[in-house]
């Protein structure tokens, strides 16, 4: 997706046709939306996803080269090898490899039954694999996970979520808000196992996964495994090209997302940008922006960091994390306002003056988002009580 946004940035901004854009996929499709990879499981289907439209395909600028894998790089010579032997030469390259699915090295992790989710083609064989009345098990309680088990709700599956951490969406969202929405999920059949490592997967007589271990010792039966416990960068060329990793992995690139090679760049979920990596589109597209700006007119801004607030409906909940939502700011204040009987949950937190907004939490109704988000880093323009009881659905 992010890759996809340079050539669209690209192909826009540069009205002199000074660039050709080459474009080198392993995947065996053009770009499409990896967000909505989970209405693969409600009746979608791949040409639904697409980004890339015939303008840009057939743009004579742009050559796509799906299913092709990357092997090497000189930068001496500044060409690219490729698995099927061809070479690309390169005034510019921009390493837009993304991230691979992290599975937790357990026992039976690699049995037939089990899953990532990731691609389209992963997608495809979790929907062939699916058994409607059956047990199944996603190791992982963050975005990906939840969606990974509504689909397999809506495939007829009994689906449980394990997660490690001590609530859902974890990064996102409060213990408050976390309670609120597995309480929600639970209601919709959807089990929650939080505080819960992975021991392993174990096989049935046929030697496919047919149930989960877990650290305590409970056992859930699992007709398949669906591993959404995170991603890790795709930096296995940082080795070759002689790059420089982040601390926790991706290619290190300062905030124009230029390694320390000044023909490379990096963007999107592979690029630690001065060290840090972020997991979100929406960063990777600033990046993409960042990079064609100064490809094409050299100049633009140097990318500005991400916001990690974010809104969204799981399992039709809807929850919403802004600012400091975990209250980590010295002499942070927290208000909270709950209507357990209607399910929802609403916090805002302070700065240690009381009148600063810091951040919050919204679980099972969002409508206060807008304006809380707005007011983030600003005085408040109303008592925190008055401001809760609106975010909780109050007048």
């Amino acid at each position: 997706m992010v890759g996809h946004r340079l050539v669209e940035e690209m192909l826009t901004h540069d009205r002199h046709g000074r660039w050709r854009v080459v474009v080198l996929g392993e995947e065996p499709r053009a770009a499409y939306d990896r967000v909505a990879l989970s209405s693969l499981l409600d009746g979608a289907t791949p040409d639904d996803l697409a980004l890339a439209g015939p303008d840009v395909l057939g743009d004579g600028r742009l050559r796509l080269r799906p299913g092709t894998t990357v092997t090497g790089v000189d930068r001496r010579a500044r060409t690219v090898t490729c698995d099927d032997g061809t070479e690309t030469g390169y005034d510019a390259l921009v390493l837009a490899t993304g991230s691979r699915p992290f599975v937790p090295p357990v026992p039976g992790r690699d049995l037939p039954g089990c899953f990532v989710y990731r691609t389209v083609e992963d997608v495809a064989a979790i929907r062939a694999a699916a058994v409607a009345g059956r047990e199944a098990v996603v190791v992982g309680g963050g975005l990906l996970g939840l969606e990974a088990a509504n689909g397999l709700r809506l495939l007829g599956m009994r689906p449980r979520v394990v997660e490690m951490a001590p609530w859902l969406m974890a990064q996102q969202i409060d213990e408050g808000g976390g309670r609120v929405l597995a309480g929600a999920i639970e209601r919709l059949g959807v089990g929650v196992h939080c505080s819960s490592a992975l021991h392993a997967v174990g096989a049935g007589p046929d030697g496919r996964a047919d149930r989960v271990e877990l650290a305590d010792g409970t056992v859930l039966d699992a007709a398949l495994v669906v591993f959404a416990a995170g991603v890790r960068p795709r930096d296995e060329l940082a080795a070759p090209l002689g790059l420089e990793r982040g601390g926790r992995g991706g290619f290190l690139v300062d905030g124009w997302c230029r390694t320390a090679d000044e023909h490379i760049w990096a963007i999107g979920e592979c690029a630690a940008v001065e060290g840090r990596c972020h997991g979100l589109v929406v960063p990777g597209f600033r990046m993409a922006e960042t990079v064609a700006r100064q490809l094409v007119d050299g100049a633009g801004e140097p990318f500005a960091g991400a916001d990690g607030s974010a809104k969204l409906k799981l399992l039709g909940v809807e929850v919403a994390g802004f600012g400091d939502a975990h209250a980590r700011a010295p002499g942070a204040i927290e208000y909270v306002r709950e209507d357990r009987r209607a399910g929802t949950y609403a916090k805002v937190v302070l700065a240690a003056d009381g009148r600063t907004l810091l951040g919050g939490v919204l679980a099972g109704d969002t409508r206060a988002y807008p304006v809380l988000r707005g007011l983030t880093g600003r005085e408040l323009t109303a008592s925190p009580d008055e401001l809760l009881t609106g975010a909780a659905g109050g007048s």
